[in-house]
């Protein structure tokens, strides 16, 4: 098997909704250089996405937000734990390698989100960007999509929360400081490691651990909250490092912190496990069973209040060192709730203003 440079998956695990399942064989193509050549390097596609909406309602206890808001469907970041993977198979590609090589584009997110907010019935409350796949990923710095739906925030005065772990989102300080000086916005990164080396392995196409750093300091210098995602946890993996990164955070200005134990829902299992086995061969055993110790001998649990967590002697461990250095790094603090009293409906997309 020819393994892709830079991406997170290896190849593509059937999609368990299609009937047919591809299998590919190679063997006739051996020699063929040109061919192989771009098997390792699989180029991205983006399509365009034509949805008539633009917000996603979540109702679950384990996630603090009920709107989202998601400009993208797929990522080319690659991480080969990313949950999202498996929406992917809704679309008809697999959570393999289309997930982060097919990747469609809501060029009208703005337009709709606007829309949304101009509706009659609207209440106002925060909306989180994204929430499933990364709003920074790298086509952001081209297309702006996700800039776009900032001004149309502070045109109307919506309160949004934002989190990613890519560092464009400096790009939009101006934007973002603007909402924050009428508390109107936080942010949250997410950094798990601050060894370059696991990442570039582990999120191929994300911000250097430094970068993400950086990011934290720039916002907080600018007066935007920030929230450090320590996200996921891989025991076996990363869970060593967490008082080094929460002290690098803090350091940085993060006023708060939180972890999630990595989940693997679905094809996530398979991918995630297939990238061990190729980057970890000598102990990908060992971390298997570490993920097993703490997920009462599976490997994922869907259950509210565990899945972001998990149970058992290990997970209790981690909990109390997170908790533990968490408190030495002043990191306890609870971030403002956003206001939601100075929102007033934007124009509509079709240019019209609002008379009240």
């Amino acid at each position: 098997m020819v393994v892709p440079i830079g991406r997170g998956a290896a190849d593509n695990p059937a999609n368990r909704f299609l009937p047919i399942l591809v299998e590919a064989d190679y063997e006739q193509m051996e020699f063929d250089d040109d061919f192989r050549s771009e098997l390792e390097r699989p180029r991205t596609i983006y399509f365009d996405d034509t949805s008539r909406t633009i917000i996603s309602e979540n109702d679950s206890p384990d996630v603090p937000f009920q709107y989202s808001l998601n400009p993208y469907r797929g990522c080319l970041h690659g991480c080969s734990y990313c949950y999202a993977r498996p929406s992917h198979e809704y679309l008809g590609f697999s959570a393999g390698l289309d997930f982060e090589t097919m990747i469609l584009v809501k060029r009208n997110a703005a337009s709709l989100f606007r829309d949304w907010l101009t509706r009659s019935k609207y209440k106002c409350q925060a909306v989180m960007l994204s929430g499933v796949t990364d709003c920074y990923q790298p086509v952001e710095r081209k297309l702006q999509i996700t800039r776009q739906c900032i001004e149309v925030a502070c045109e109307a005065r919506q309160p949004i929360s934002i989190i990613t772990k890519n560092s464009l989102i400096t790009r939009d300080i101006d934007l973002l400081r603007e909402l924050a000086d009428q508390g109107l916005c936080r942010a949250a990164i997410s950094i798990n490691s601050l060894d370059q080396s696991l990442t570039k392995r582990l999120e191929p196409a994300c911000t250097a651990p430094a970068g993400r750093v950086e990011a934290i300091s720039r916002l907080s210098s600018a007066g935007i909250p920030v929230h450090a995602m320590i996200a996921p946890i891989i025991p076996g993996i990363n869970d060593h490092e967490i008082p080094a990164v929460l002290k690098e955070v803090s350091e940085a200005g993060a006023k708060s912190a939180s972890f999630i134990m990595i989940r693997l829902p679905l094809t996530v299992e398979t991918v995630f496990l297939d990238w061990l086995k190729r980057h970890h061969p000598t102990h990908a055993a060992k971390v298997e069973s570490r993920l097993r110790a703490v997920r009462e001998g599976k490997l994922n649990q869907s259950e509210f209040g565990l899945r972001m967590r998990g149970t058992g002697p290990i997970a209790d461990q981690i909990s109390a060192l997170f908790n533990l250095h968490r408190k030495r790094c002043g990191l306890t603090e609870t971030l403002p709730a956003l206001r939601t009293d100075l929102f007033r409906p934007p124009r509509t997309s079709g240019g019209q203003q609002h008379l009240f």
